[in-house]
């Protein structure tokens, strides 16, 4: 059994990888502010810490183990709600990762897996990004995510081993349907479910990379033994392109009917489309094969019904 810290295990990523390595055998404690996320959320077993991140004297809190690893999840999420506050998202997905990086030290722990995303590489032309793009993110949340990275890798020459996962647009059971600022397949599946129609804030010709949360949830728990990732930004993703057309299709088609679309508006910072080279996720975690699409809505949607009717 080893002892792992994964922080926002009351958001959807994050209790996802706890539910985990729980179920794996290990002790696991999480903090949450419980700002996105809920109590419910977090997996049983798991020891609750309520506290911010990006506040030094939750910390102290912790119980008095050494931690194998972290795993830092926790933080504001959306590249639009970073323009409402952009020194809340700076404390909860900059200076949080600074804190826990100064905790590891004292803890003794040498690894930590970042939660990264694909909003780091910013406009970007329509072809397969690899990590070795450069980075000129369009958003305060992307802009603090790079942050993160930079600190992350300055930390490794204090013997801290980190991976910086890239997350593109992870969706899936557990995704929070009431937030209908953040992640684009639960933001439309809420929307046909309970207002049956969607109103989308930019083309039908946007597209973007979807990775369903499983697929997500190995990648993290993979890296814990693989040294070949330490130091590490990696793309997660599933190296298809899928315009929001498509999307909506799809969800209609799992579904079982269509409900009316409407085109209008943007959102700040939003970017035409993206999508990832999955090349060094293949060669480093061993992820090959992702879920498809159709089969992740399909899921998705039968766990928003069961929810919807308990």
């Amino acid at each position: 059994m080893a002892n792992y810290l994964v922080t926002g295990a009351a958001g959807f990523i994050g209790a996802a990888v706890a539910q985990k390595l729980v179920n794996e055998g290990h002790y696991v404690v999480t903090i949450d502010n419980l700002s996105t996320g809920y109590e419910t959320n977090i997996p049983k077993g798991v020891d609750f810490v309520q506290g911010d991140c990006g506040k030094a004297d939750v910390y102290t809190q912790l119980p008095q183990v050494k931690y194998d690893a972290i795993f830092h999840i926790a933080g504001q999420s959306s590249g639009e709600i970073s323009f409402d506050d952009p020194i809340y998202d700076i404390r909860t997905n900059a200076e949080s990762t600074v804190l826990l990086l100064q905790y590891a030290l004292e803890n003794k722990c040498d690894r930590i897996i970042y939660a990264s995303t694909m909003s780091v590489y910013g406009v970007k032309p329509n072809q397969a990004i690899t990590e070795k793009e450069e980075c000129y993110p369009e958003s305060f949340y992307g802009v603090a995510k790079l942050a993160s990275e930079h600190y992350l890798r300055i930390y490794q020459q204090y013997g801290i081993n980190s991976t910086c996962l890239r997350l593109f647009n992870v969706y899936g059971p557990g995704q929070n349907l009431d937030n209908l600022r953040q992640g684009m397949v639960s933001i439309f599946l809420a929307q046909m479910l309970k207002n049956k129609q969607i109103h989308v804030k930019g083309s039908a010709d946007r597209f973007r990379d979807f990775i369903y949360i499983d697929d997500v949830v190995d990648a993290f728990v993979r890296c814990l033994d693989r040294e070949e990732t330490w130091g590490e930004n990696i793309n997660i993703a599933t190296g298809k392109a899928t315009s929001v057309g498509e999307l909506i299709n799809a969800l209609f088609s799992a579904n079982g009917h269509k409900v009316p679309v409407e085109y209008s508006g943007k959102t700040s910072g939003d970017i035409h489309g993206i999508f990832a080279s999955t090349d060094k996720m293949k060669e480093l975690i061993g992820i090959k094969n992702c879920t498809e699409l159709h089969s992740g809505i399909t899921k998705m949607i039968n766990w928003a019904d069961t929810e919807r009717n308990s």
